[in-house]
């Protein structure tokens, strides 16, 4: 072979892996929550349920506490990404201004509690983060003095570029009328072109902002003038699920609705009422916050470190097989995370599964699912599917132009299905 042509080789092998490299990089994943680290919030103008959605320009928060108590050092970093969660392309620089890796500064030790904990909090912006530069998908990375991650969280940012109008309709597939909500929208941009929407527009579709129950697959049927119209059935269906049930610590001194008893060892033990399997039962409306739960304390001035943490035992009768699949405790108390810590265990004296794991004091959302052999989640294996159900969708368009090099949030869409329609 000729020099020329080696040349020529070289720059191909070249050339292939860096197309290799930007083009096979698979989607991130939020790292494992490390165990003595708890109740994780975020908090824009209110506080979320799943996943942020922060607007563009708009101050957030992010909290956190560690049940070491031992005042560790905690610094964060932010990353950004595409619209699929794989990495960009973009420098820092032109997504961030100012720099991350800096040490969370402001926390503060509990007060007057049983379970020592430090409360960190971190506000963005701040003299070292100045603000975010552009609207997509972030991920936010708390890590130790040996840089390991001790927990990570994914946010979105959006723009106000363009108005989303969400419906929520039972399905038309007499299957499945009485067990699934079809999500209908219409995305318009009035001050700016979308264009060639079937390849640049991309939609993300959440069921009460929970990542793990989205749909990210649809592109516009039709458009009418600058709207593009997405009024698919199948294709846009959720399963409707059931209320989440409840319960409320706001004092762990004293029974409740929902606590039949409460033991004092090292630190207060609450022992929850047995749930039962609803799936083969006829719906009731139950008011829920969809996941959601909220930090209190009856008797506190200052519930981020004066709420006690406190042992919840959860009890669930069911009968049914489950065929080697095993029963979680299911929320965004966790961020909808699977785990040993939520995992129910099997008594065959008492002939009942159950669980405990430790909570901070307040009112927290709850409900069981079924996790299959395969990976897959089964939500309505004992709390059933109702078209009735109240859920909260989401919809978040994203658009790439032509020689853009990533991808915008340009809106965001609420629909609720308690003005379900046929």
């Amino acid at each position: 072979m000729s020099k020329k042509g080696k040349q020529i080789l070289l720059l191909l092998v070249f050339l292939f892996s860096i197309f290799n490299r930007v083009f096979s990089q698979s989607a991130i994943d939020e790292i494992p929550t490390a165990d003595h680290i708890r109740t994780i919030q975020l908090f824009g103008d209110a506080e979320f349920s799943g996943i942020p959605v922060l607007k563009l320009g708009e101050p957030f928060s992010i909290t956190f506490d560690d049940i070491n108590g031992d005042e560790a050092d905690y610094y964060y970093r932010i990353t950004y990404y595409n619209f699929d969660w794989t990495p960009t392309i973009l420098n820092k620089n032109e997504y961030l201004d100012g720099f991350d890796g800096i040490r969370i500064v402001n926390y503060e030790n509990s007060f007057n509690t049983l379970k020592m904990y430090s409360h960190y909090t971190l506000n963005i912006p701040n003299e070292d983060t100045r603000r975010l530069k552009v609207s997509g998908n972030y991920l936010i990375e708390i890590y130790d003095d040996d840089d390991e991650v001790v927990f990570s969280r994914k946010f979105i940012v959006y723009e106000n570029r363009s108005n989303v109008k969400v419906y929520t309709k039972r399905s038309r597939d007499l299957q499945y009328i009485d067990t699934k909500q079809s999500v209908q929208f219409e995305i318009s941009s009035p001050n700016e072109i979308l264009r060639n929407p079937q390849r640049t527009v991309k939609v993300l579709v959440m069921q009460n902002n929970d990542m793990k129950n989205s749909i990210t697959n649809l592109v516009p049927q039709f458009t009418i003038a600058d709207k593009l119209v997405y009024k698919y059935d199948r294709e846009s269906g959720f399963w409707g699920g059931n209320e989440f049930l409840g319960f409320d610590s706001k004092d762990i001194r004293a029974a409740t609705i929902s606590t039949q008893r409460i033991d004092l060892q090292d630190i207060y033990h609450n022992y929850l009422y047995a749930n039962v399997v609803r799936a083969n039962r006829r719906y009731t409306y139950n008011p829920d916050i969809n996941g959601n739960f909220v930090i209190r304390n009856l008797d506190a001035e200052n519930n981020n470190v004066e709420a006690d943490y406190v042992w919840m035992h959860f009890y669930l009768q069911c009968y049914e097989p489950l065929d080697g699949g095993e029963l979680h405790l299911y929320g965004n108390f966790n961020n909808y995370t699977l785990d040993d810590s939520t995992r129910l265990a099997y008594d065959e004296e008492k002939a009942v599964f159950y669980t405990k794991r430790l909570f901070k004091q307040g009112f927290y959302n709850y409900k069981y699912v079924l996790l299959r052999p395969d990976g897959t989640i089964d939500p309505g294996f004992i709390s059933g599917n109702f078209d009735e159900t109240e859920n909260e969708y989401t919809v978040i368009p994203y658009y790439r132009a032509p020689t853009a090099r990533y991808d915008r949030a340009i809106g965001k869409g609420i629909g609720n299905s308690a003005h379900i329609t046929n």
